[in-house]
Parts: structure tokens; sequence; C-alpha cells
């Protein structure tokens, strides 16, 4: 059964520890909106607790980092705020992922954005960030709160309405970038109305801002191409959030579009070849068939992996998949060390 993923709303501060989206609190100079231009002409920035959001971290752990690694070199508001550039939100939340993909933070703090986009796999936008964005917004309250703020980019609201439910109809035929939605509360029931209302619209990205919801639903819709957060209660984060889903930048890198090749080396082949590095100086043939043993045991233990539903089912393929494609690697990677120590291998 899924745990229940009912979150902290914006403005009431963070668990510590949670490694989802931290709330913003307002203590200790965060708070949760963004700060002004200053005299000098700067552009306004994003204090912690919102870049932390944003960013997908818990404040606790961006102070942390700040004050261990020196992660950024974020300016200060005329009263001491840490203040956080567009870019530099982007570069926390690769560090993020970086983080979530095993790297330490103490070795990946002092990249720069073009190396964590190498390491983490994230494309890199491959257009400017645009100036204003269409929006379809399904939320009355949100609705209001757009229109009256200016943000950056800016948000130009051409349709909306007030319930998820109307939407497929309310919106069909809008010309929008976006599909902007609002809930309370979301569930797996509002799956089938989001997936209906953005073929209705045919936008480029959708963005669902969620006060309570449950962590397999908030799972699914990513799993659907679904930029998820829970609700910010300032407008310039969620220009920033429509930003991040225009570009793309929250999207994963696209699975395997083959399947892999049948297994080149059996159990018993790979265990004759790691006895045999016993007799050289080099070790790396044993190690080899040790990570060869393993990516074939996870290939076929996420081929056979339960799945309680289709958006399941083709997760494990994804898996089963991608560990095919490692192991085809690593394969050939052998192969080509068993020739040079001049080991022998079975006949293809």
């Amino acid at each position: 059964m899924a745990h229940s993923d009912h979150h902290i709303p914006p403005g009431d501060g963070s668990r510590p520890g949670s490694s989802n989206v931290a709330g913003t609190g307002t203590g200790h100079g965060t708070g949760t909106g963004t700060g002004s231009a200053s005299a000098t002409g700067q552009q306004p920035g994003y204090r912690s607790g919102v870049a932390a959001r944003l960013a997908g971290l818990p404040v606790e752990t961006l102070r942390v980092w700040e004050r261990r690694y020196g992660v950024s070199d974020a300016g200060r508001s005329p009263r001491g705020q840490r203040l956080y550039s567009s870019e530099q939100v982007r570069r926390l939340g690769l560090l993020k992922r970086a983080v979530d993909q095993g790297h330490a933070i103490s070795t990946v703090a002092r990249l720069d954005t073009a190396e964590l986009l190498a390491l983490t796999g994230v494309a890199p936008p491959v257009e400017a960030e645009p100036a204003e964005l269409r929006l379809a917004v399904v939320g009355a309250a949100l609705t209001r709160q757009l229109a009256a703020v200016p943000t950056t980019p800016a948000l130009d609201i051409v349709a909306s309405c007030q319930q998820l439910a109307q939407a497929p109809q309310a919106l069909a035929g809008a010309t929008a970038d976006l599909l902007l939605i609002e809930a309370s509360e979301m569930n797996a029931e509002a799956l089938p109305l989001v997936a209906a209302a953005r073929a209705a619209l045919h936008v480029r990205a959708v963005v669902v801002l969620y006060r309570f919801c449950d962590s397999a639903t908030v799972r699914r819709l990513r799993e659907r191409d679904c930029l998820v957060a829970r609700a910010p209660s300032d407008a310039a984060e969620v220009a920033l959030l429509c930003a991040t889903a225009f570009a793309g930048g929250g999207r994963p890198p696209a699975p395997p579009a083959t399947p892999p090749a049948p297994r080149r080396l059996d159990d018993q082949q790979l265990a004759e070849l790691a006895a045999m590095s016993s007799s050289i100086d080099c070790e790396c043939p044993r190690h080899l068939a040790d990570i060869l043993l393993m990516l074939t045991s996870f290939e076929r233990y996420s081929a056979g992996c339960v799945s309680r539903n289709a958006a399941d089912a083709a997760l494990h393929q994804d898996l089963a998949r991608s560990a095919g494609h490692a192991r085809m690697l690593m394969e050939q990677a052998l192969e080509r060390l068993a020739y040079a120590e001049g080991l022998p291998l079975p006949p293809q």
C-alpha cells in the first residue's frame, strides 16, 4: 500500500530529512517570496526557502550544503537574506539529482552547470527561456493570483476553468504552451482527467500543483511527464516552475528504444573467466564477471517483477531493458579485456 504523502503546506516549515520538495518556512530569513530588485538594478532573487523548494531540497539540507561545501555564490538582500538567481536554483536541482544518483555532495559541489548536466544525463535547454508563456489554468484562485502579479517570464492566461473535471471541454481548442493545474487534494482518480485535459489542448507540458497528495499519485503523474510540486504561495515560484516545465528540465533521459541482445556469456562461462583471472596479475576479468552476473540477475528480476498496473509494468520493462543494455556494454568490455590478456572466450 502506498504511504500517505500529506506534506506540510507552504509557509508552515518543512520536515527535517525529507527527500521531497521542502516547505518554505518564514523563520531565519528564508521567507516564501522573492527579493525585490535593488537600487543597483540587480535582478530579483529567490530566498533560500523558495530556492530549496524549487530545487527539490529540504531547506535544512541547503543550509548544510552552503555551510560545509559552499554550493553557490548566492548574493544577499539589504537585510542579509540569501538571494538565488534562476540559474542558481537550476544548478541546485542538478546537484540534488547528482546526489540522488549516488554521487557524494562533496565531490560535485564545485561542478559548474555544464559539468552537472553531463554527469546527471539531463539534456541542456535547446532554446532560450521565452519572455512569455501562454497558460491554460485549472483553478479559480490561481487564475486570479497570476493575473494580478507580474512575473518573469510573463504568464498569459489564455483560458481557464474552476474544476479539473471541466477542463477537457472548457479548455479545448485554446492555444496554450502549458496546462497549469492547481488542486487542493489530488489522488489517483485525477489521473485520467489530467490526461484528457492534456489531450484536448495538445500543450507542450503540464504542471500540477497540489497541497495534499499521496506519493503513488505524485509518482504516476511524473511518469506521465508532468512537473509536480506542492502549491507555492508566490506567483514568482509558479512562473519558474512553468519555465522549467517548458524547457523540459524536469524530465529524465529517454529510456532505451530497442530491446537488448541476448546474453553473450552464461553464468558458467562467466565463472570460468573469473577463475582464470587468478593466474594473471590483472583482477579485472573477475571483477567484470561479477558485475555481469549482478546486471544479468537484475535484468531478470526487473522483467519478472510484480506490477500493480500498466504504469508499473512500463517502469519495470524500462529497468529490465536498461539493465540489458548495460550488460551488453560490459560484455563488450570483457571481450576486449579477454583479448588483451589472451584469455579464451567461447565462440559467438
